[in-house]
């Protein structure tokens, strides 16, 4: 029997509790309330949701509106719904658009909490005031028509008036508020008029992870519709059990408006990728009433499935009077069984992230070119799912996704975070999902979400919300979505392992969890609605969690959290100084909200849409295409195929061969293997001697461009690594004449070129010359260096305090005995014994001089049974002057990397700058390295002088304009920015063979894999530092 923690038994009992707080309380009566504080008056005059799509009768309000803004509800206008209201002082605004990021009021980043005190329905601090005017004709061959208000979403709660009349009120965003404002249109102008309070009754259930910002956020139009329209369609197309032919169901509800016959005939038409129609049927439309269903049925032959990887779509049109009415249509069936979840009887991988509508520039307002670009970035990086975190997006992004080929999970519109989350509350009482006061409110966003999107071929699932509990509405409503859609399964990460969820959708488990459910024998899959978070320079790990998930029975993948950092642009304007950077959180003003230091800097994209570092390991970890080895000699290697549904036919495939970093053999090869399958291939490599190091890589590239990517695009590649048992360089003798002198407080020592001193008193080099010129800034040392500056997972897990003797651990140091031998054919030994006072732990420092000038070191370090925090780094540490700004190394690259996140990078000899080493995090963090470098070279390109560093086994490596203690804020998180660094004149280089890895299983605790962490132990790091010059 295994023995179960208390903190997983005491989880285990509050889920218990929460799934049994369903015991009936007295609803409150909130009749009294002002309506902003009603959560049973969540709607007025909307129409009831239903599938969107938009006919040639539409008319765009986007653009330039007049605009008001108040703090507070108070000072705001109480007559601007008048059509004579004199709005002409009034601002102007941008709609769709974030009030907040045009200039008027705060915009507010809070992860989980409420910026007023937690009391639904209640809001007790001011509440700023958005007021909207615009005016807008309505077109002449409308005259016959129903014209409808549609606004994409508007965050907040809004009135709308049209010509001075109230047509309605809403306050759920990111689904459509749609109102009929027929009767109160006018010939020639119209004046539409839209008051909009930032918080209401709704906030509570909008608590995401992410900026609060107000406002019209999606496109305004006006539509017209037949009186006798379409006006909904569901519509289900799933293979047949063979997956050859497909069956095509589809409901079509008409709707009738006034007295208008319902008459005449609808015509469906179903056509494939080529126009060509697979199934017509006209059915003549017959009955009473305001709607109207026909139901169509079709076994289609031969269709061709959809999926992420081959989204072959059809497209449903429906003719009815003048309008036509179009939809994708997608052949593809997704089901559970066996503990897998199956897309056309195949198991697929959720390779997905998630993902908020978000731009530096334009806030939450979506358009067309982001999603491209996102949509390209996705395929780039192998990532084939997107949750749709945490509501609904624009409509238009389903389409997209359908086309291009994406799974999504959508996701309603709710989250309580800042009233509890499952386990981690117990007082149900004032919780929304747990009083019936709330739950038409909570049936609405999740009803709006299915109606608009249920014929999506793209959406695989659906999520009932985010952190939210897990009340009784969140049971009857999986109920619900599975009685109306079998052909989708439904996720609730509240539900942990509760009965209403199909998938154990758990954000962030621990690495331990994830093992223990691989052995359970669970049926349920384990798919992490979050896990791998990226906040800052993290997603340490991955590939680790990826090893366990390719293994295991029944874990198949999660979601990243998450895809783009959410900073917003700004530009300094000081003097000269008009750098650009990206704030988080307070630093616009909301600094007296409470906050979350750089919460919504979480991405593998920045904010400016570019990869961050992290990135690159997604790409390689999620790769569909692997490859091994098999044997050196003959070239052997296995391709193996993890797609479910491609041909690695639709692919070419390539390989080079390096020694040493230099390209000595390259060739292509076939590997035409079906999904699921492998072969070998033989690859005709060069002759390879015993003498260096080899390096094998191999790629897949894309045939044929599509849409979105490039011809000859990279999908998938390795790297083998041959090495071989090498003399040492510093342990071949060199030559040359070598001066030294010893005077009690410096060992000097020169040759014809190269001349150094070594300080008696603490050990430490402080001075290397080329013909006179001191490499060395100043007085600066070359000094041990046990710190790495931390990132945001640090900070989380406390390793700033734990371990926070090791900051400046090197600047109390004390020889405790310096021994200078006699010169050998290798060179001239210089051995210290240092004492690190700040810990009472001796050091070992030892230099042999070599007669060509060169310097080895070699530094050790016994801690074995001592007591001490986690050592975050073993290295050493110098400064160059600023004329050494070309590098050039042999090591991983070219992208930072770092123990736990490395395998995206490839050994090989790069060229770079000092300058170009740096990342600029959001907040500014440890960034700059590179693992298992052989050795590096900074060159001064005027003087033509370079120094080297090289270490046999392999070696961290930075070299940056900033010291490690400019991205070091101390022991807590301080509100840094880019802006808050500037270049040092300098270049601080940073060398060692041990340092903590990233982390990133989250970042508020958990710590680096431990093969990653370094304590107690035999420590020992040597290397060879030389000039070299013209």
């Amino acid at each position: 029997m295994k023995v179960m923690s208390l903190n997983y038994l005491l989880r285990c009992f509050m889920l218990v509790a929460l799934s049994a707080s369903w015991s009936p309380v007295s609803a409150i009566d909130y009749s009294g309330n002002n309506e902003w504080e009603n959560p049973t008056m969540f709607e007025r005059g909307k129409e009831k949701p239903h599938a969107w799509f938009k006919t040639s009768y539409v008319k765009s309000l986007n653009g330039m509106w007049r605009f008001r803004y108040d703090d507070d509800i108070k000072q705001a206008p109480t007559d601007f719904y008048l059509s004579h209201y004199d709005d002409s002082k009034w601002a102007k605004i941008p709609v769709p658009s974030n009030w907040e990021l045009q200039g008027f009021g705060t915009p507010i980043f809070i992860n989980f909490k409420y910026n007023w005190t937690p009391n639904p329905p209640y809001i007790d601090i001011p509440n700023p005031v958005g007021t909207y005017r615009t005016s807008f004709t309505v077109p002449n061959n409308w005259k016959d028509r129903e014209v409808m208000l549609h606004f994409g979403s508007i965050t907040g709660y809004a009135r709308v008036y049209v010509n001075g009349k109230e047509v309605g009120m809403t306050k759920c965003s990111k689904t459509p508020a749609e109102f009929d404002i027929t009767p109160y249109l006018m010939s020639g102008n119209n004046n539409l008029a839209v008051q909009v309070y930032r918080y209401h009754d709704g906030s509570y259930m909008e608590d995401q992870d992410f900026w609060r910002i107000t406002g019209i956020e999606r496109e305004v139009y006006l539509q017209a519709y037949q009186k006798s329209c379409v006006w909904d369609y569901a519509i289900e197309a799933t293979p047949t059990k063979q997956y050859r032919n497909g069956n095509f169901k589809a409901d079509v509800v008409l709707r009738k408006f006034g007295k208008a016959s319902t008459n005449g005939s609808l015509l469906l038409q179903l056509l494939d990728a080529n126009g060509k129609v697979v199934y017509q049927e006209n059915k003549k439309v017959e009955g009473q009433g305001e709607y109207l269903k026909l139901s169509f049925a079709k076994t289609i032959k031969q269709v061709k499935l959809w999926s992420a990887e081959k989204p072959n779509l059809y497209k449903c049109q429906l003719i009815y009077g003048k309008d036509t009415v179009k939809a994708n249509v997608g052949f593809r069936e997704v089901k559970i069984e066996n503990s897998r979840l199956l897309v056309n009887g195949k198991i697929v991988y959720i390779k997905g992230v998630n993902r908020h509508e978000t731009n530096d520039s334009l806030g939450h307002v979506p358009t067309k070119d982001i999603m491209m670009h996102d949509l390209k970035l996705l395929k780039s990086l192998n990532i084939n799912a997107v949750r749709c975190s945490h509501y609904p997006n624009d409509p238009l992004w389903y389409d997209l996704c359908d086309e291009y080929g994406i799974y999504l999970v959508d996701e309603a519109n709710i989250e309580t975070h800042g009233m509890g989350s499952v386990p981690y509350f117990s007082d149900t009482i004032p919780h929304p999902a747990y009083r019936p006061e709330w739950v038409a409110a909570h049936e609405d966003r999740i009803h709006r979400m299915y109606y608009r999107d249920r014929s999506h071929p793209s959406i695989i699932g659906w999520s009932l919300g985010n952190e939210c509990g897990n009340g009784k509405v969140f049971h009857d409503q999986y109920k619900w979505l599975k009685e109306n859609d079998k052909t989708r399964y439904v996720q609730f990460e509240q539900a942990w392992e509760d009965w209403n969820t199909d998938v154990v959708a758990l954000m962030y488990p621990s690495f331990g969890r994830m093992k223990d459910y691989a052995k359970s024998g669970k049926t349920r899959p384990f798919i992490m609605c979050e896990y791998a978070h990226s906040q800052g320079n993290s997603t340490g790990d991955f590939h680790d969690l990826w090893d366990v998930i390719k293994q295991a029975p029944n874990l198949q993948g999660g979601f990243i959290w998450d895809f783009q950092d959410q900073g917003f642009k700004r530009t300094i304007h000081e003097n000269t100084d008009h750098r650009t950077y990206y704030m988080y959180n307070g630093g616009m003003g909301s600094n007296v909200w409470p906050d979350d230091e750089n919460s919504g800097t979480d991405g593998i994209i920045a904010s400016d849409g570019t990869p961050k570092p992290a990135a690159w390991e997604v790409k390689k970890v999620y790769q569909d295409v692997n490859f091994k080895l098999l044997d050196w000699k003959t070239g052997k290697l296995m391709v193996k195929n993890e797609y479910a549904f491609t041909s690695l036919a639709d692919f070419n495939f390539a390989w080079t061969l390096h020694r040493e970093g230099k390209q000595i053999g390259k060739g292509t090869f076939i590997a035409n293997t079906a999904a699921g399958d492998s072969t070998v291939v033989r690859l005709r490599l060069p002759q390879m001697d015993n003498e260096a190091e080899y390096t094998l890589e191999v790629y897949a590239l894309m045939r044929q461009a599509t849409p979105l990517q490039e011809a000859g695009s990279e999908v998938a590649k390795e790297q083998f690594v041959r090495t071989t048992q090498q003399v040492e360089t510093y342990a071949v003798p060199t030559s040359g004449e070598l001066k030294w002198k010893d005077d009690g407080k410096n060992i000097t020592f020169e040759n014809d070129s190269v001349s150094g001193a070594i300080d008696r008193r603490s050990g430490k080099l402080w001075s290397l010359s080329y013909k006179g010129k001191n490499v060395l800034v100043g007085r600066s040392s070359l000094e041990p260096y046990f710190w790495r500056a931390p990132n945001d997972n640090d900070f989380g897990n406390r390793m700033p305090e734990r371990s926070g003797v090791w900051r400046s651990v090197q600047t109390n140091t004390w020889v405790k005995k310096c021994t200078v031998g006699k010169m050998t054919e290798e060179g001239l030994p210089i051995d210290f014994v240092l004492c690190l006072g700040d810990i009472d732990q001796e050091y070992q420092l030892d230099y042999l001089i070599r007669k060509d000038g060169s310097v080895k070191v070699s530094a050790e370090m016994n801690t074995t049974g001592r007591k001490l925090p986690e050592m975050p780094r073993f290295g050493m540490r110098f400064s160059l002057t600023k004329d050494f700004e070309n590098v050039c190394y042999y090591g991983r690259g070219p992208i930072e990397n770092y123990s736990d996140r490395k395998t995206g990078q490839f050994i090989g000899l790069y060229d770079t700058t000092v300058s170009d080493m740096y990342y600029p995090y959001a907040r500014p963090q440890q960034n700059g390295n590179h693992t298992d470098v052989r050795w590096a070279k900074l060159t001064d390109a005027n003087q033509g002088i370079c120094v080297k560093i090289q270490s046999g086994d392999g070696m961290d490596f930075s070299a940056l304009h900033f010291m490690d203690e400019d991205f070091d804020p101390g022991n807590n998180r301080k509100m840094r920015h880019t802006k808050d660094l500037y270049e040092r004149k300098d270049i601080y280089v940073i060398i060692g063979n041990v340092m903590r890895g990233l982390g990133g299983d989250d970042s508020w605790g958990a710590f680096p894999h431990e093969e990653y962490r370094h304590y107690a132990g035999k420590y020992k790091f040597s290397y060879v530092l030389s000039l070299e010059g013209k």
